[in-house]
């Protein structure tokens, strides 16, 4: 694809960021306690659901049922890609660590200075990440 580094082509093949090996989006963080409870935390095994051809973690079965209910409103933006990186043109994947909700959407962040740059002027970023994701988000799934 042009404009993708063959580093970026490499490390992303989906639409939502996957754990190759476990199958989890976004490690088995729950996204649904970013909301609930404003804190990163690990889904449990028990508490799963498919979305989006991902495996989503959750603490209990109520941010289950609200995730499963609004996957469009508790996943996390551009598929869990860093969105300052993306207004770059360059996809990679999000930490869930380092996250923000922002305007009632999760944004995940690859770094911490990633986030601290959107945090400063989220609707910069997000213009130029909105603009740039229809033509990344057709290249990951090819």
């Amino acid at each position: 694809p042009a404009g993708l580094s063959s580093a970026a082509r490499a490390s992303t093949t989906e639409r939502v960021v996957v754990n190759r090996f476990s199958g989890l989006a976004i490690e088995g963080f729950d996204p649904v306690a970013y909301f609930a409870d404003g804190e990163a935390e690990v889904g449990r095994e028990q508490f799963e659901a498919s979305e989006a051809g991902a495996v989503w973690r959750f603490r209990n079965e109520g941010n289950r049922a609200s995730f499963v209910a609004h996957p469009d409103i508790y996943g996390p933006q551009f598929g869990g890609y860093d969105p300052s990186d993306l207004a770059r043109g360059v996809t990679v994947a999000g930490n869930p660590r380092f996250w923000l909700v922002s305007g009632q959407r999760l944004y995940l962040f690859n770094r911490e200075e990633t986030r601290a740059a959107f945090a400063a002027n989220p609707s910069l970023v997000l213009r130029r990440a909105t603009w740039r994701w229809p033509g990344i988000e057709q290249t990951l799934a090819e």
